[in-house]
């Protein structure tokens, strides 16, 4: 097997595997290290947010929405149906059988493309030279003209609430629970907090949600945030905000909580010191860039004071021929920007044009209903000192809203007063994920209010919404009450 290359990618998830197809597309050599392995032992390429987050969580999601629904939305549309039952391990099977072929399919891709798979830890040597150490303790050294850093993240465990992977758990356990908690805690009302928190709730546990700041959604829109935290109370959810733990500890089992354990969970917020006991407690108060031993002394690589990989806004780090994309260097950590960083890096590599528009990053919650948002919260706008106007539109004005029994939340839409660019778009409702493209596009090519306003949508759709929102920045919308 050769030990020399164009480009070695060190990391096999959203971000790493990307570039490594990217590159061979571009008829350079490749290998794509990736030291992943299931609690079952198996490497699987995909990282993170295939094996244990992005993909299973939505698998579960999709599920549980649907038996949610089943026994409480279907006999408002004449479906009523008795003696409805859980499956939970045909429904975990689901989401496993779902992971296992989408991480053959990379393999697949690999394969098409002619990536060298290499399964075993990275780790960067000086000169471009590249230690591989196979996961069966075999080492070998690698050559390459470029490499890319692509290690990813992990979740960031608290010393007040250490994991123990039985009772006090992370994300990816949180994922394959083979029992429904009667009472859940969640540290951390996130994205993976109150997703996870929506899976569990659905299906019967009473979930408490402990959240350290006193702001929902702290950094999105706050009229969304506001809209956001109304409807997950009302699904059941108990978030409790400015409630910081200082400590949790498992009883009545031992270590790992056994057949009667559970969790005692130390919290203050503005009431003083607070407690609960809780079956299972998920914490999900972030990710941490993951770069441990993937640096050798003499690289030259930088790392921040929060430790992601320093790099310049074309994701070189400063060292002639070494990138770094993704999760381990600054940027928001979603799959979707590391993947487009990847794509970029495996092309300037090339002698391409590559860019990306970190002004443009979408961002999805996949609660119900569905939380989404590209660009500026008005706060933000409105801080920047520029003039702005804001156009609403509710989604119980929508007539396929309406249809779907999905007449939650709405889009809101920030445009400039003085040149009506579209500043940020904030949906939350039905498809939100899907709907926030169209407003992704119009950023990207610095589209103005206007440009979506004579923008044909066809009727009856949930995108109507969008269009409407746009009307509605200028007092024109036809199917909503025009605020003054």
């Amino acid at each position: 097997m050769a030990d020399a290359f164009d480009v070695i990618v060190i990391g096999g998830g959203p971000a790493g595997y990307p570039a490594a197809i990217r590159t061979a597309q571009n008829g350079l050599t490749v290998a794509c290290i990736d030291e992943w392995r299931n609690h079952d032992g198996s490497a699987a390429f995909g990282g993170t947010c295939l094996n244990a987050g992005c993909i299973p969580s939505k698998a579960l999601l999709e599920s549980t929405e649907l038996y949610h629904r089943l026994r409480e939305e279907f006999a408002v549309h004449g479906i009523r149906a008795s003696g409805v039952e859980l499956d939970l391990a045909a429904m975990q099977k689901r989401r496993a059988d779902i992971v296992r072929k989408m991480t053959d399919g990379i393999a697949a891709l690999f394969k098409a493309g002619g990536v060298t798979p290499l399964q075993g830890h990275g780790k960067l040597l000086p000169g471009k030279r590249v230690e591989l150490t196979a996961h069966d303790g075999a080492r070998r050294e690698l050559t390459a003209k470029h490499v890319v850093l692509a290690s990813g993240s992990a979740p960031i465990e608290l010393a007040a609430a250490p994991f123990d992977g039985q009772r006090i758990i992370d994300s990816w356990d949180a994922l394959e629970l083979g029992a429904v908690p009667k009472r859940l805690g969640v540290i951390g009302a996130g994205v993976i907090g109150l997703e996870l928190g929506s899976v569990w709730r659905r299906l019967g546990s009473e979930v408490i949600v402990l959240e350290a700041l006193t702001e929902f959604l702290a950094a999105a829109d706050q009229q969304l945030a506001r809209e956001a935290l109304r409807q997950l109370k009302r699904q059941g959810l108990d978030i409790r905000l400015g409630a910081k733990v200082t400590g949790a500890k498992v009883t009545g089992g031992g270590a790992g909580g056994g057949a009667t354990g559970a969790v005692e969970v130390s919290y203050s917020d503005a009431k003083g010191e607070q407690r609960i006991t809780v079956d299972t407690l998920i914490v999900a108060v972030g990710r941490r860039p993951f770069t441990r031993d993937l640096l050798a002394p003499g690289t030259g690589v930088a790392l921040d004071e929060r430790g992601f990989i320093v790099v310049d806004d074309h994701c070189r780090t400063g060292v002639e021929g070494v990138w770094a994309v993704g999760d381990c260097v600054r940027g928001p950590m979603l799959a979707h920007k590391g993947k487009e960083e990847g794509i970029m890096v495996a092309d300037l590599i090339a002698g391409r044009y590559g860019e990306v528009n970190y002004r443009a990053i979408p961002s999805v919650i996949y609660t119900a209903p569905e939380i989404a948002t590209v660009g500026a919260s008005e706060e933000q706008v409105k801080a920047s000192g520029r003039a702005y106007k804001v156009g609403v539109f509710p989604f119980l004005a929508s007539g396929r809203a309406r249809a779907m029994e999905a007449t939650a939340g709405f889009v809101k839409l920030i445009a400039a007063r003085d040149d009506d660019e579209i500043l940020g778009v904030h949906i939350i409702g039905p498809l939100a994920g899907e709907l926030i493209a169209e407003a992704v596009l119009a950023m990207e090519y610095s589209a103005s209010s206007e440009d979506l306003q004579r923008t044909m949508h066809a009727h009856p759709t949930l995108s109507e919404a969008v269009h409407e929102a746009a009307l509605a920045a200028d007092k024109r919308s036809i199917d909503s009450i025009n605020r003054p």
